[in-house]
């Protein structure tokens, strides 16, 4: 009976270890999800409407990455000098580029950089608000409503930490805002603005998004973070420990992952249009969740090279190039036509194009195999 009792006492405290950050968590809603699919990892109170403070900068960042010329100059109105909170200090009638007018939104937290933005983006902050909220539906955030451009208390500008997450991810995957949102400290003028984002210092691979505190609405934050390619959004509401929660929480989503190795270098993945075998220039590696697998492998074929694209569900996992083996290269290994991955178990071939025809030939690999994985 002892042994038993040990492992039911293991498996008991694993699962307190695990669950750790979840019962120290001191945000009153959060949560954590997966860019790439959406799935929720983690949530806590995760639909409840609440204050969102100037975490409300991520849309008006995004709609001006969407829709506006970073490199056009625009005029400061007078309206948006002198507003209220947190500020970059600007000057009616200065000229200004749109990216650096960015930066001081979502480093600075700008309220008067909003102001102008929206401005300049809709030539109201009405219109704009109302484009902000035409976006939010269009994203599908359901319990999200925007009052203003910059996140000053109003009743009617709330969201939840779910839909925070998903505006998040959606923002980062525009690469314009991922690239001001990750960047560190800016020189604009004669000013130096440094984000105040400490995770970007503080985390293993943090790269946004954005920060948010008033009186009414408490601490907010909403992070981003990669590993091996795969990002992970986590947002936390009225938390007063979010640094050291979005930490742990972080941490916790990527535990949920394996580290997987789709395809080893070497590896054929088909034959040339000059016959030779065409092979992963690189061993291929991935983090999955523990329901997702290989389901296929697109295989795009040319003189002299190609690419393998590994799919799940529809999306890409990775990528590798591929590159010609000359003849006695292959040393015994992997025949051409077998395109099994190191375990032999990356879906096979279905509806092969001929891979001796002229230019390029595309190829899908159809199945539902596992690669193997290795932690």
């Amino acid at each position: 009976m002892k042994q038993p009792i040990k492992i039911a006492a293991a498996a008991f405290l694993a699962a307190a270890i695990l669950c750790a950050p979840v019962s120290a968590l001191s945000a009153q809603s959060a949560c954590v999800m997966d860019a790439q699919t959406g799935a929720i990892l983690y949530a806590k109170n995760e639909t409840e409407p609440g204050l969102i403070a100037s975490t409300t900068k991520i849309m008006t960042g995004l709609l001006i990455c969407e829709d506006c010329d970073l490199d056009a100059q625009i005029t400061v109105p007078p309206e948006a000098a002198g507003i209220e909170g947190s500020s970059m200090y600007l000057e009616a009638g200065v000229r200004m580029r749109v990216e650096d007018l960015l930066c001081g939104l979502l480093l600075r937290s700008g309220n008067d950089c909003a102001w102008a933005l929206a401005m300049a983006h809709s030539g109201s902050v009405d219109a704009f608000v109302r484009a902000m909220n035409a976006r939010a539906r269009a994203l599908g955030l359901r319990s999200t409503h925007f009052a203003n451009p910059h996140g000053l208390d109003d009743a009617q500008n709330y969201s939840t930490a779910a839909d925070l997450a998903r505006l998040a991810c959606a923002a980062m995957d525009n690469p314009d805002f991922a690239r001001i949102a990750g960047t560190k400290s800016r020189r604009i003028g004669a000013q130096t603005v440094t984000n105040h984002n400490r995770l970007l210092w503080r985390y293993p691979g943090a790269d946004g998004v954005k920060t948010g505190f008033t009186k009414a609405a408490g601490r907010i934050l909403v992070s981003s973070a990669v590993r091996q390619g795969r990002r992970l959004v986590c947002v936390t509401i009225r938390d007063p420990d979010d640094w050291n929660d979005h930490f742990r929480l972080l941490d916790e989503g990527f535990s949920r992952f394996s580290d997987v190795l789709l395809c080893a270098r070497g590896q054929v993945m088909g034959l040339g249009p000059s016959g030779a075998p065409m092979v992963c220039d690189r061993d291929v590696r991935a983090l999955l969740l523990p329901d997702e697998c290989v389901q296929g492998v697109r295989v795009t074929l040319t003189h002299g090279g190609g690419q393998a694209a590994f799919l799940c569900a529809g999306r890409v996992l990775a990528t590798c190039p591929l590159e010609e083996r000359r003849t006695g290269e292959n040393n015994g290994g992997t025949d051409p036509e077998n395109h099994s991955g190191p375990t032999g178990r990356i879906p096979q071939e279905s509806g092969r194009a001929d891979p001796r025809g002229p230019g390029a030939s595309e190829r899908q690999y159809g199945g539902s195999g596992r690669a193997g994985r290795s932690r």
